[in-house]
């Protein structure tokens, strides 16, 4: 599926129809998740109050159903691999968050999944022709398992994967619209991004229900999908830009806590976003100045496909990597609070 030639309003009412499908879900799953799937607080939480966990299953559910019928109806075969490597990690997910399942059969199973994507995907599709296409997909599934857990690892704070999925499949719906993106990627993005919408009144601070992992780890699958779709067809930069500040903390959080010789698979509170709220940043604000980010980074994005130039790419990455470093920078340093303000006057 690479091109769209069918009525484009289709996806708005895409995405409209996972939105109702997600909220509704929530509403029907909550009192089982209040009862069976609580989250209490750990040294890795920002809230104080146990909260359910596993709202991700209507996510991924309303994703997924409403996909299904979008390419069925425009006479599509259904992605059997790729919804069935997204409902596996989940379940994955839907186990760890239960009962916490070790790191190294966690990864394995996780690894499964992406592999399933892409070693399965056509031969043709090539991001850098000149490294052997064995090596290429192996460094993609690494990149493939890193951004899974990344994804996870940034599910830290009410609204954070909102802010970050809605501007970014925002993006990837409007390169579809425009003749940029691959038709499935841009319909996964559609409802994937509808979904998350329909979460979002749920997760507003303070969270009603958390994605869990059974939600941040397919989540992540998918959206990972959707940028690889992006870079196989040659618009790397695009790639990059769009979960650029998620690649950024993730990654130097990691690179930080492996250099202090720390347990970097454990949980911890060193995300920059993490950190934000430590220095007195509010949730909401740390939440607004992402989104307000990542909107900026879809801008660049669109710029960078659009222009179809290298010289172009190579400024819009620039512009995002110091628009990224700046807000890091920003988070980690700590806020001077009045006195008044301290003391609510």
């Amino acid at each position: 599926m690479t091109s769209l030639d069918h009525p484009r309003p289709l996806l708005l009412l895409a995405a409209l129809a996972s939105a109702l499908i997600c909220a509704g879900l929530i509403v029907l799953l909550r009192p089982l998740l209040q009862r069976y799937a609580l989250a209490r607080p750990n040294a890795r939480s920002s809230h104080v109050m146990p909260t359910p966990q596993g709202a991700g299953i209507a996510v991924i559910a309303a994703t997924i159903l409403v996909a299904c019928g979008y390419v069925v109806a425009i006479g599509q075969p259904i992605p059997f691999v790729l919804f069935g490597a997204a409902v596996f990690i989940a379940l994955v997910g839907f186990v760890d968050d239960i009962r916490t399942i070790p790191v190294l059969p966690r990864f394995l199973l996780q690894a499964a999944a992406v592999a399933a994507i892409v070693f399965g995907a056509p031969s043709e599709l090539r991001i850098v022709p000149v490294i052997p296409f064995g090596l290429e997909r192996a460094l993609l599934l690494l990149a493939g398992l890193w951004f899974v857990n990344l994804v996870n690892f940034m599910d830290g704070l009410d609204l954070m994967t909102v802010a970050e999925l809605v501007p970014t499949t925002g993006a990837l719906v409007l390169l579809g619209w425009l003749g940029d993106a691959p038709l499935l990627a841009t319909i996964i993005a559609a409802t994937l991004g509808g979904a998350m919408l329909g979460f979002a009144p749920f997760n507003r601070p303070v969270a009603k229900v958390f994605l869990g992992d059974v939600g941040s780890l397919p989540i992540g699958l998918l959206l990972g999908w959707c940028l690889l779709q992006l870079a196989w067809h040659q618009h790397v930069a695009a790639a990059l830009l769009l979960p650029l500040y998620y690649l950024a903390d993730a990654t130097l959080t990691l690179l930080r806590r492996m250099a202090r010789r720390e347990p970097f698979w454990a949980a911890h509170r060193t995300h920059f976003y993490q950190r934000a709220t430590d220095n007195g940043f509010t949730v909401s604000r740390v939440v607004a100045e992402v989104f307000a980010l990542n909107v900026v980074l879809a801008a660049l994005a669109l710029a960078s496909v659009r222009l179809n130039s290298t010289t172009v790419e190579v400024f819009m990455l620039l512009v995002g990597s110091i628009a990224v470093a700046l807000l890091l920078y920003r988070f980690s340093q700590a806020r001077i609070i009045p006195v008044s303000a301290s003391r609510g006057l």
